[in-house]
């Protein structure tokens, strides 16, 4: 039986042909010259002794459904802006997760913050689409993709003027991620295959990576205790999205999580 994240890629190579089919590759180079210069999303994240957030803007998931009723895209960005973070996912697929690249684009418009585009990525079609909405990075998958894949698209990436959050959950994806050159690096807590999610996933993992890697942890951080584990680990950044879409006042949920008065 195909697991949720089997189901996903194929839904999402689906969509790549239909949305081709619409706007071919050659109108989106096209659109490359219009598009919002580039914000540096590592530099927001490696600053060294303290432990940078990137904060998520997410409707929903496969496994929760919907995690919030009142969803509005700019204004939690806007939330996640006033209150300190440094940098903003936006999860922009939509059959499963609710998202759209249009939630993107209009939160480009509305902060200042670097943005990352974070979806299934297979195909430099997404990467340009990424792009001409306002992304500054984009979130490659160690799992859904193959060693010549994650090498191209992540040469792709740069030949755009962008970066790439390169993640992994199993530690035998761990050689052949580093060995791409990848050094912005995030470990999901969750499996994608069962969405179990477990925060001992990068506390096992951190150890093993050099000390030029941008390690970010991903999933399943609740607190500020969670947070205090994984810096102490060497984590530089977290990636939170349910733990604020849940919250009644997001704002104070960023604040108790950095610990701001």
């Amino acid at each position: 039986m195909a697991s949720i994240l089997d189901q996903i890629v194929a839904s999402k190579r689906r969509e790549i042909d239909d949305r081709r089919r619409q706007t071919p590759d050659r109108e989106l180079e096209r659109r490359l010259d219009a598009a919002p210069p580039v914000r540096d999303f590592r530099a927001a994240l490696d600053q060294p002794g303290t432990m940078r957030l990137i904060a998520e803007v997410k409707k929903a998931s496969p496994s929760a459904g919907v995690l919030r009723a009142d969803f509005d895209p700019v204004a939690i960005a806007r939330v996640y802006a006033d209150h300190g973070v440094a940098a903003i996912s936006v999860l922009t697929d939509e059959p499963f997760f609710q998202g759209s690249l249009s939630h993107l684009a209009a939160i480009q418009d509305a902060v200042t913050l670097p943005l990352l585009r974070k979806d299934f990525i297979l195909d430099r079609y997404q990467l340009l689409e990424a792009r001409t909405a306002g992304a500054d990075a984009v979130l490659l998958i160690a799992e859904i993709l193959t060693d010549a894949e994650l090498r191209l698209l992540l040469r792709e990436t740069a030949d755009l003027g962008i970066q790439a959050l390169v993640e992994l959950h199993d530690a035998s994806n761990l050689a052949r991620v580093l060995d791409i050159g990848a050094r912005l690096v995030g470990i999901n807590n969750r499996n994608l295959h069962t969405f179990v999610t477990r925060l001992e996933q990068t506390l096992e993992l951190a150890a093993r990576f050099p000390a030029n890697c941008c390690l970010v942890s991903e999933s399943g951080i609740r607190n500020r205790a969670d947070l205090l584990r994984l810096q102490a680990a060497g984590v530089k950044a977290i990636l939170v999205g349910e733990t604020f879409m849940r919250a009644p006042d997001i704002g104070a949920k960023v604040d108790e999580l950095l610990d701001q008065a």
